[in-house]
This record gives structure tokens, C-alpha cells and sequence, in this order.
């Protein structure tokens, strides 16, 4: 076996490992890295080595899933080549790099030059319009609303497949409104082209249809040379689909030239099916790319030996995935606890104990992470720890870029960037006194037919109320457009203006408005309100904390976060409760498919702890909106955590004896019969 003296001894590789070693030095063609940790260094390591090797740094195309991990491979291997260098390198997320191709190519695609990208959210009210409009809404059977609609339409984009396969698969309730949901898509692609709009799905899909024409595809592809994408365990098959396009180009475009496409994941981690990713594309790169090399990385840098045998045992009764058994030089007699609590208030008491405990014995509570399936598993122990007086922050809910006020600031920038948005003329619109939707909507059918400048809406018959405030709008959008004022500025304007308004409608103004402040903030070091309004939709901060820092509290706090939102990261000591049939798994999950993505679930929770893993598991749930009132119903245990595992933990129980009728450990079975389930299967 390769050692690590075989490695050439530069810098940038002495700290890597064997199989990094093999990966960061891989020569051309196709490259299959399954990573659970260390895969951040490899990657680094694999750009300084391209660099150091000869290759263009401008020529290198690095796509990740948040821009900030881009940024840290870059910075890592910048350290080795110089950042001067690493700046160079084409890097950022699928959606990031599909919008900065479209700038460059709009008017050989057809698009204006001044296109916006609308959010997921904007899309959604876009629908919702279109829905209306059409009358939909008013139909005698349930009609989609605008959530499933978008979802429908990602996945009919993301997915290549005909809406009426969407919706046979994924949406079976929906498909007897095919034809009504294909008339609302059919007027959604006609608006958005009408008015210069592209949502998330339309990136990637005119980046891929961009590829199928012979002169632009292959300018677009032979930008590059090599190509490496992170955690590709998380793309959908559009995004396949680019890449093998992307490399197919250039290697016929570059003939004689060494190109090479690096891809690294780890299918054990396949978690947001609900986002379109499947986990086929990492099974099936190999046969999708000839030739491909695939190497593993089992050494695992976070957790301890106990924990990853837990880990390792969950994954080995999955279905399909790459043989990989993590090992760790980190030996520790701390072993995992399973712990079975007699209901909820037992393990909301159980975790708070612990938490103090191990904040006693060295470990910060920021140190310390409580992991659920769904946000409101986290409602007991949010009461238990307030009544401790132990601070906590919890990951979710709510996005910044959602919020209401927030979403009414960027409407501002939208119609100065592009008069021709209809959704941001509706949302300023209805600030006002005395508009509401319809009103509005026949101020924007005003505008697209007298369209003469911001002037235009002088010649509409507002209501009386509303005519001093349209006056002030006219004056502001006059006075910014084509100003060539700075974007921090213009929210400055937007700001002063939208105070009264904010004031009379929302309550708490005051926080909203300082919100507006970290924007103006934000924006300081924009280039312009074009680059300003593409970075903020195409990687959004979650909430006021990515734009001020963490949270101000007096002391230190607990992380509470969902499964998912936790992936990426890891705590000295993590707690994952609720570990029982019908929430992990979810008993929402219907067929194999779901339920691997499950398991994969649990994995991705117990891995990231580094050195104290908590399993726990209420045996009784308390029903309060039971039909016959208030009622506890028993669970069992996690059938991803068989008996055959249970010698791995320390097993704890603070229920009676089981001759009071308690579980044993050693039993699992499967989710219980729950009739509201049974009856929604009856419609698909």
C-alpha cells in the first residue's frame, strides 16, 4: 500500500494522509473522492497542486454548495501558492457560477442585459399571481397552492422529467389538475422571459440548454480545464447533467490538453431528496464518466473510535452505497450512551442534566449541540432549559431573505434595476393606503401599457389616499435611478422612506428597521446594485447573525438545530433525541428510497459529534390534540438502531422496571399503525 513517504514532500501535502495524497496529485480524466471528513483539506491541497503544477489558476472551476466554502479552499490553498494566485480560480456555488456565464453570454442567449433573479420566494408569489389570475383559486376541488406549485415545477426542471411523471411520482394528489398546472407554468416561463426574469431552476437550465449549442457550449466549457466539485452527493440531475456536458466539452475542445473533473461527497450523507439531489448521481459516476478513478478517505479527524463504530454500524445495513468503514487514531472509553426516557419531559430533564454536567467538567455550552428530525421536536427541552436558565440559539425557522420587511427593500432595488418586475411593483405597491391586490394589479397593467419612465404612474387613477405617498415614490425612484449612487446609499434612501411606512404596518418597526441598517451594511462593499442583488439571492445569509455575528447573550449558549441544518458542522458533545420510529424515520416516509435517505439522516446526526454522543428516546408521547382528549401513545425505538448494535453504547434508562410494563432495549419494531397516515395513503 502507498505510504506517506511516497508522497512528493512538499508543504501543501506533508499533513495529508495517503489516500489524500493519491487524490490532491491525480493527473487527468475523472475523479471519485467518497469523504466523510478531510475533504476540505483535499480539495485545497488538489488546487495548490494544479497550481503548482502549471495549470491557468483562472482556468480552474471550484463549485461548492455556500460561497464561504468555496472561500475557505481557497484560502487554504492560498496559503501554499499565495492568495494573489488562488483569486484567480473560477470559484462559488452552481447557481453563482450559472449567473455569472449568463452575464457573459445574455445577448448571444436572448436574455436582456439587465435580467434579475427573483428567490424562491418571489417565484412563489409569481404563481400565485398566475393562480388567481386564472381563476384557479376558485376551483371546486383543492388546487395547489403556491409552495407545491414551485415544488412541482423544480422538479419537473430539476429533475428532466415531464410534469405528468412529476406529478405520478411525487405529487399524485395533484395530478388530476395537470392540465390547469401546465397552462400556469406555460404563462410563468412566458412572464418571466416578458420581463427579463430568471428564478433559481432557470439558471441551471439555461446554463445546461446553453451547452447544447455548438458555438456557445463549447466557448462556455473551454473557460476551464479542470473542474472540482464539493459534497456532489447533494446535486440534482440537472446539475449531473451540466457537469458531464461541461467535461464532454471540454476535453473535445481542448484536445491534447490535460483535463480533469474531481468530484468529492460521500453518499452516506445524501440528505435533501426534498431539494431535488439524489444520491444516483455519486453511485453512478463511475459509469456516467469513463474511465473515473474513485478513491476513499476513511480516516475520520472529528470523532472518537466508540462513536464512528456506531456510526459505521448504522450505515452497514444500507442498501446501495460505497463500501467505507471510517477510522480514527482517536481512542477514547467514553463510549455512546442510548438512553431510553419514560416521556418527553424525562428526556427534556435528562439532556439539560447532561448539558450542565459536561459544561462542569470543561465543555462550553457552545461546544454542545442538540440534533432533532423536525423543528418542534424541540419544544419540551426549549421550556426545560428556559426554566434552567441555560441559553440556547436555535438553527431554522425563518430566513432572513423571507422575512416580510426584509423582502420589501430588495422590492426597491428590484424596480430600479429593472422596471419591468412586476412582483416588486406589486409588494411596494400595496404599502400604501388603499391598495390592495386588486388595485395594485391594475397599477402594474398601467405601467406595461403607458410605460414612459417611474413618471408613468402619475396617469393612474389612484386611490385618493395613497396620491401624496405615490408622489414621494416617483421622487425617490427618479432621484436613484441611473444616479450612479453607491447601493448603501440607496438603501439609506430606501430606508428614510420606507420608516413611516413600516411604522403604521408592522409591529416591532424598530428591530425591522435595524435589520435595514445591517443591510445598508452589507452592501458597502458591493460593486454595484446589479452584483449586490445576484450575491444576496444566489447565497443569502440565514438571518441577522450572518450579517452582525452571534448572538449577544450574557454568557454562552446550546445549539438546538435540525438534522439538517446541522450538516457540515460538529460539537465537542451532541445530543440526538427523538431517536424512535415515526420520527427517525419519519413516518411521513414513504418506499426504500425515503427510507435509506433516513438513515442517512441518523449518520449525518451521530457523526457530528467529536467526542460525546447522546442517543436518547421517550418511550411515552403525549397527544394533546388526541380526538378523545388528551392520550400517551408508546414508541419504539429507531429500527436503524437494532438490537444487534445496542452492545456499542452504554445503555441508560430512567424508566421503572419492565415489570411495570417498560420496553426492553432489545426490541425494535416497526412504525405503529397510525390511521390519519393510513387514510392520506388513500389518496397517494
Amino acid at each position: 500500500m502507498e505510504t506517506q513517504q511516497n508522497c512528493n514532500p512538499t508543504k501543501w501535502l506533508d499533513g495529508l494522509n495517503p489516500d489524500q495524497c493519491r487524490a490532491a496529485k491525480h493527473c487527468a480524466g475523472p475523479l471519485l473522492v467518497v469523504a466523510g471528513t478531510g475533504k476540505t483539506k483535499t480539495i485545497a491541497a488538489r488546487v495548490a497542486n494544479l497550481i503548482e503544477e502549471g495549470a491557468d489558476p483562472a482556468r480552474i472551476l471550484l463549485l461548492t454548495f455556500t460561497r464561504r466554502a468555496a472561500e475557505e479552499m481557497l484560502r487554504r490553498a492560498g496559503r501554499v501558492v499565495g492568495e494573489a494566485v488562488t483569486r484567480q480560480v473560477q470559484g462559488g456555488t452552481f447557481h453563482a457560477m450559472a449567473h455569472k456565464l449568463l452575464r457573459i453570454y445574455s445577448e448571444a442567449l436572448g436574455l436582456g442585459k439587465n435580467f434579475v433573479v427573483i428567490d424562491p420566494g418571489d417565484a412563489q408569489d409569481l404563481l400565485d399571481l398566475i393562480r388567481t389570475e386564472l381563476g384557479l383559486h376558485k376551483s371546486e376541488s383543492r388546487f395547489p397552492k403556491k409552495a407545491t406549485l414551485l415544488s412541482i415545477y423544480t422538479r419537473c426542471v430539476n429533475a428532466s422529467q415531464p410534469l405528468n411523471q412529476a406529478l405520478a411520482e411525487r405529487f399524485p394528489s395533484c395530478l388530476p389538475h395537470a392540465d390547469d398546472i401546465k397552462r400556469i407554468f406555460q404563462e410563468f416561463a412566458s412572464r418571466k422571459a416578458d420581463r427579463d426574469l430568471l428564478d433559481f431552476d432557470d439558471l441551471l437550465l439555461y446554463w445546461s440548454q446553453a451547452l447544447d449549442l455548438p458555438e456557445i457550449g463549447k466557448a462556455i466549457a473551454t473557460r476551464f480545464q479542470h473542474i472540482l466539485v464539493d459534497e456532489y452527493q447533494d446535486t440534482n440531475p440537472s446539475q449531473a447533467a451540466i457537469l458531464q456536458k461541461m467535461y464532454q466539452l471540454m476535453t473535445q475542445g481542448l484536445e491534447g490538453t490535460s483535463c480533469s473533473v474531481m468530484v468529492v461527497g460521500d453518499d452516506a450523507q445524501s440528505i435533501y431528496s426534498f431539494r431535488g439531489a439524489t444520491v444516483q448521481n455519486i453511485l453512478d459516476f463511475p459509469e456516467q464518466f469513463a474511465g473515473a478513478t474513485v478513491i476513499t478517505l476513511e480516516q475520520n479527524y472529528r470523532s472518537t473510535i466508540p462513536i464512528l463504530r456506531v456510526a459505521n454500524a448504522v450505515m452497514h445495513f444500507a442498501r446501495k452505497r460505497y463500501p467505507k468503514n471510517l477510522r480514527s487514531d482517536r481512542a477514547s472509553e467514553c463510549r455512546p450512551e442510548l438512553v431510553t426516557c419514560a416521556n418527553e419531559m424525562a428526556q427534556s430533564t435528562f439532556i439539560a442534566d447532561r448539558i450542565l454536567e459536561n459544561r462542569e467538567e470543561g465543555i462550553p455550552l457552545t461546544k454542545q449541540a442538540v440534533l432533532f428530525r423536525a423543528s418542534h421536536n424541540s419544544d419540551a427541552l426549549e421550556v426545560e432549559l428556559r426554566r434552567r436558565n441555560i441559553p440556547f440559539v436555535k438553527w431554522g425557522g425563518l430566513k432572513f431573505l423571507e422575512a416580510a420587511h426584509i423582502k420589501d427593500l430588495l422590492a426597491f432595488l428590484r424596480v430600479l434595476e429593472n422596471p419591468r418586475d412586476d412582483l416588486s411593483w406589486m409588494r411596494i405597491l400595496r404599502m400604501f393606503d388603499g391598495i390592495g391586490p386588486g388595485r395594485a394589479r391594475e397599477a402594474v397593467l398601467h405601467l406595461q401599457e403607458c410605460w414612459g419612465g417611474f413618471q408613468s404612474l402619475e396617469a393612474w387613477n389612484a386611490p385618493v389616499s395613497a396620491h401624496a405617498q405615490l408622489r414621494q415614490l416617483i421622487d425617490l425612484l427618479e432621484g436613484l435611478a441611473d444616479s450612479g449612487l453607491p447601493v448603501s446609499v440607496e438603501i439609506e434612501r430606501i430606508r428614510q422612506f420606507c420608516t413611516p411606512l413600516f411604522e403604521e404596518r408592522y409591529e416591532s418597526s424598530e428591530m425591522r428597521l435595524r435589520d435595514l441598517d445591517q443591510m445598508e451594511l452589507l452592501s458597502q462593499q458591493a460593486r454595484s446594485r446589479t452584483s449586490f442583488l445576484a450575491d444576496l439571492t444566489l447565497d443569502p445569509p440565514n438571518s441577522t447573525g450572518d450579517l452582525a455575528g452571534p448572538p449577544l447573550l450574557d454568557e454562552e449558549y446550546v445549539v438546538l438545530s435540525t438534522i439538517h441544518s446541522a450538516k457540515g458542522c460538529e460539537w465537542d458533545a451532541v445530543y440526538v433525541i427523538h431517536v424512535a420510529d415515526g420520527v427517525i424515520p419519519s413516518d411521513m416516509a414513504q418506499g426504500e428510497d425515503d427510507l435509506e435517505e433516513e438513515r442517512r439522516l441518523l449518520y449525518v446526526a451521530l457523526t457530528r459529534a467529536r467526542n460525546r454522543l447522546y442517543v436518547t428516546f421517550p418511550w411515552r408521547y403525549f397527544h394533546r390534540k388526541h380526538s378523545m382528549g388528551d392520550a400517551y401513545s408508546t414508541a419504539q425505538f429507531s429500527r436503524f438502531l437494532p438490537p444487534a448494535v445496542h452492545f456499542l453504547f452504554d445503555q441508560i434508562s430512567s424508566c421503572p422496571t419492565e415489570s411495570d410494563g417498560m420496553p426492553k432495549l432489545a426490541m425494535s419494531q416497526p412504525i405503529s399503525a397510525n390511521v390519519r397516515a393510513r387514510v392520506r395513503q388513500l389518496w397517494g
